[in-house]
């Protein structure tokens, strides 16, 4: 629900430390409701969150937002995009101001063919993303909405956070009123 990635963070924040008079890492900050990444525009950057959290998602043609992932401390935006050269795949947008490490394109790429360190945080970032991908196709398969929901809004509790109504249907990929309904059985 929540990714987080600790050893990209500490590994970024200690690039950012090492810093002489060159800044190749510098770091950013996006108010809350600001557009990290825009899905279909060219990134020049890769960012990997500080603190704060995003919502990764996709807008679709009939007006919907479908939310992916929710990403914050030490998750990497943007490195699938650098990777192949092409442009945002996904929107990117910080649902609660994110303070965020930018590297630009050209030093990341540096980093993957220099930095044996940066490339295996790289791909164990990219197979646990794998992993939380398959699990949770599978789980909202195999699981009810209402089920789904309690684990978000427990999650939620725990993070002692607000995920908006809106958010939250985005991610479960039902509709407000879906929602709305799922949240009158559950408290009944």
């Amino acid at each position: 629900m929540l990714r987080t990635n600790l050893s990209f963070l500490s590994f970024t924040e200690a690039l950012f430390a090492q810093q002489l008079n060159e800044r190749k890492v510098v770091l950013e900050v996006f108010p809350k409701g600001t557009a990290i990444l825009r899905r279909g525009e060219l990134s020049r950057k890769v960012f990997v969150v500080k603190s704060g959290i995003t919502k990764c998602f996709f807008s679709e043609e009939n007006g919907k937002d479908y939310i992916v992932e929710f990403l914050a401390e030490g998750e990497i935006i943007g490195e699938i995009e650098a990777i192949k050269g092409i442009t945002c795949l996904c929107n990117i947008e910080a649902i609660t101001e994110v303070q965020a490490y930018s590297l630009s394109v050209g030093y990341f790429k540096k980093l993957l063919t220099q930095n044996p360190a940066f490339n295996q945080l790289l791909l164990e970032e990219m197979a646990e993303r794998i992993i939380n991908t398959s699990s949770r196709s599978s789980a909202q398969q195999l699981y009810t909405l209402e089920q789904g929901l309690k684990k978000l809004l427990a999650f939620q509790e725990r993070q002692q956070t607000v995920i908006s109504k809106e958010n939250i249907a985005s991610y479960l990929g039902i509709t407000l009123r879906s929602l709305n309904r799922a949240l009158k059985t559950i408290t009944k």
